[in-house]
């Protein structure tokens, strides 16, 4: 592997580790949004508006940003009724083509969701609720976590042409 793509795989492998280990204890975070959102009903009987949007901003964090964690430990689904049986080179190059599809995807979501967030900064866009939160700043985020997944997606496929040039099944 070039040393170049040996940097970058390090580099973006540990970057997406260190955010899906935070990302996995962000999971808190949103149990005590709705941890309060229950005892505010109950206690105080006044709800409060902001905890179901609050809870599904950090459920957006949660699942983008953790997304590449997801895929760099491979915990993502794959239909295993041919796949288990292939070999390592047979496997590297149908998971190669198959990451091409995503990338693909990944770059398309992408380009969407920065037109978005440009949208909601030039207008300033507020969800339609009583609470009307901004709402730059999830569609940031949600632009954040696509593009970790997207770096992640690349390593992924450097990785698969590593295993297809070296490995000789």
């Amino acid at each position: 592997m070039l040393k170049i793509a040996k940097t970058y795989v390090k580099v973006v492998d540990r970057f997406n580790y260190f955010m899906g280990r935070i990302m996995m204890y962000s999971l808190f975070l949103m149990i005590g949004i709705l941890l309060w959102s229950t005892i505010s009903k109950q206690l105080f009987v006044v709800p409060s508006y902001w905890t179901l949007e609050m809870a599904q901003f950090a459920l957006v964090a949660y699942y983008l940003v953790g997304g590449a964690y997801s895929i760099q430990l491979g915990s993502n689904v794959r239909m295993d009724l041919f796949y288990g049986e292939w070999s390592t080179r047979k496997k590297a190059w149908f998971d190669s083509f198959t990451i091409l599809l995503l990338i693909f995807y990944l770059g398309v979501m992408l380009y969407g969701g920065i037109d978005s967030t440009s949208y909601a900064i030039e207008y300033n866009e507020r969800a339609p609720s009583l609470w009307r939160p901004m709402m730059w700043p999830v569609k940031a985020v949600m632009c954040f976590g696509i593009f970790l997944m997207l770096l992640q997606a690349i390593s992924e496929l450097i990785k698969d042409i590593t295993i297809i040039r070296e490995v000789k099944d």
